[in-house]
């Protein structure tokens, strides 16, 4: 079992022509509203490659979130740690260009008033990988790490200051190239090793991704794909990444089947649309290999 604890957005997605510059107006081509938030993402690519996956998180008690928590009951993922607090639910404004590069604005909303409670800190300490992010309070983050007892993911976007003990509780930490300079002062091997984790992937967009241990470095090229739209990608990479250590793939097995499905999520608009299945990755992997 995967437990994700994190958030959960409503996207306001925007096609636009270009992306905005500073003080410049744009004319929208689309507007849509769908279900989002790096934790619910996560949840859902996890879900669609077979793992059972239960949520831990929180959304308002606005219309938004009994959206957000169908949306994840709808994927066959467990809702009954997702709480409902006072106030409005997380939202996104996602603006999409015509290359499908975006730039994304976060409300966090409910988000900020995640809580463990007896019962989520007991699934947490049941789970055989649970999967982290940077949406929620990091005081929580650091709560669920130190009460896993499986192997413990944290993709620690956005960027942000990590408390004491974090970093160590780690087992796989996955960012990018900007996240782990802001975490390591550089993006070489070098650096992400000096963080003192185990294992730390660095998600390289298009060019695909990095696995740095101790004492090796293996490289994952992403497939050609279409691209209609890039957010969600990383989602798509960590909800894999976990579910391939969930059926128990080595890291490297699992980071192979994370870059093909961050890629073939980039092929439909929207966080969660292109996601795989089991059998479109399987697919998709055997053109891979």
């Amino acid at each position: 079992m995967i437990v994700v604890a994190g958030s959960l957005n409503i996207d306001t997605v925007l096609e636009v022509e270009a992306l905005p510059r500073p003080g410049e107006t744009v004319t929208a081509r689309a507007t849509s509203h769908v279900p989002g938030g790096k934790g619910g993402n996560q949840a859902v690519a996890a879900s669609r490659l077979g793992s059972d996956v239960e949520f831990i998180g929180a959304v308002g008690t606005d219309s938004f979130g009994d959206a957000l928590i169908a949306s994840l009951a709808d994927e066959g993922i467990g809702v009954d740690h997702v709480l409902r607090t006072a106030g409005s639910s997380g939202s996104a404004f996602v603006m999409v260009d015509r290359m499908g590069e975006n730039a994304i604005v976060v409300s966090p909303g409910a988000n900020h008033q995640v809580v463990l409670d007896d019962a989520s800190l007991g699934l947490i300490a049941e789970a055989s990988v649970v999967l982290l992010q940077l949406e929620i309070p990091v005081s929580v983050v650091l709560e669920a790490a130190l009460a896993a007892t499986g192997t413990i993911v944290l993709n620690a976007a956005p960027a942000t200051r990590l408390p004491e003990g974090l970093v160590e509780a780690v087992d796989v930490l996955v960012v990018n190239r900007e996240e782990l300079s802001s975490l390591a002062g550089g993006h070489s091997p070098a650096a992400a090793r000096n963080l003192g984790v185990k294992t730390v992937i660095v998600t390289l967009g298009a060019e695909g991704a990095q696995v740095i241990t101790p004492g090796d470095l293996a490289t994952f090229r992403a497939p050609k794909v279409s691209v209609e739209d890039t957010t969600g990608a990383g989602d798509a990479f960590c909800g894999a990444l976990v579910a391939g250590l969930d059926r128990g793939l080595d890291i490297y097995g699992s980071a192979a089947e994370a870059v093909v499905a961050g890629a073939l999520a980039t092929t439909g608009l929207g966080a969660r649309t292109a996601m795989p299945t089991l059998p479109r990755l399987t697919r998709a992997m055997g053109d891979y290999l």
